[in-house]
């Protein structure tokens, strides 16, 4: 189902039953899996893939280049999961040849409108990003991260599997996975227990989590990787702790986002 308005390129791959709308465009190495639903007026440019059954709404730029001053977009990549549900005005870039190429998206987003991933992020499974959340390049986001609106990540950003950003929260540190962040310069609120109780999470692990979190943020005995790597020997056999601890220790780019109400110089 292809309206005559719509300008498909030669050599785009279209599966089965893909349905694309008044003015849509897709370029030449353009890949949509079966079921993709192109509503109206999208533009996919570049060498992007959608996966089966996601559906994309009027506005939508899917692919467009890097924006980065003297990118060189040659053999960069979009690639999009399957059964995604992509908002008016959303923007996804492709990767750029300086950082690795590719930018991805998971399975089972819900991308309101107006958010932005930028080139060579990362998102994982199940994220929602709400209206106007945008995401830097670079920025890595783990499986069912939801952003509030207007909220955004600095490049090289991580966030942490399961977290929650706050509306109108910056991003400029790493948020833990399983935490909430809030606030112009986001700081730790505690846990995301809403979060954690969807996912049915025993209530001893929950008091366990919490329990790390007010060691790991709250004591001053040490830096916070030494109090982070205590937390995980004190709790062995909680996966959700020894996934914080990973993630507190891991090599990065950025410092890992502090608790509200303690913040200590020598943890930067």
């Amino acid at each position: 189902m292809i309206h005559p308005t719509a300008i498909i390129k030669d050599g785009a791959r279209l599966g089965a039953d893909v349905e694309i709308g008044p003015y849509c465009t897709v370029s030449e190495t353009a890949v949509l899996g079966d079921g993709v639903r192109l509503l109206s007026h999208v533009a996919v440019a570049g060498h992007v893939e959608i996966g089966a059954r996601s559906v994309v709404h009027p506005m939508a730029v899917l692919g467009g280049e890097s924006q980065i001053r003297g990118n060189d977009a040659q053999g960069t990549r979009l690639v999009i999961g399957m059964d995604n549900i992509i908002r008016e005005g959303v923007t996804m870039s492709l990767g750029s040849r300086k950082g690795g190429g590719v930018t991805t998206i998971g399975d089972r987003g819900y991308f309101m409108a107006g958010s932005h991933v930028g080139h060579d992020s990362h998102v994982g499974d199940g994220v929602t990003l709400s209206n106007c959340a945008l995401l830097a390049g670079h920025v890595e986001v783990g499986d069912g991260v939801i952003m509030g609106g207007l909220s955004a990540v600095q490049q090289f950003g991580r966030i942490g599997r399961g977290a929650f950003i706050g509306g109108v929260t910056g991003a400029n540190t790493d948020v833990i996975p399983f935490a909430m962040a809030t606030g112009p310069h986001a700081l730790l609120d505690g846990l995301n227990l809403v979060g954690l109780k969807r996912r049915g999470l025993p209530r001893t692990t929950i008091h366990k989590m919490r329990a790390a979190f007010r060691a790991i943020f709250y004591e001053t005995e040490g830096k916070l990787k030494d109090r982070a790597r205590r937390a995980g020997e004190k709790w062995p056999d909680v996966s959700e702790i020894q996934e914080i601890v990973a993630f507190i220790v891991a090599e990065a780019k950025r410092p890992i986002c502090l608790a509200r109400r303690v913040q200590n110089d020598d943890d930067e």
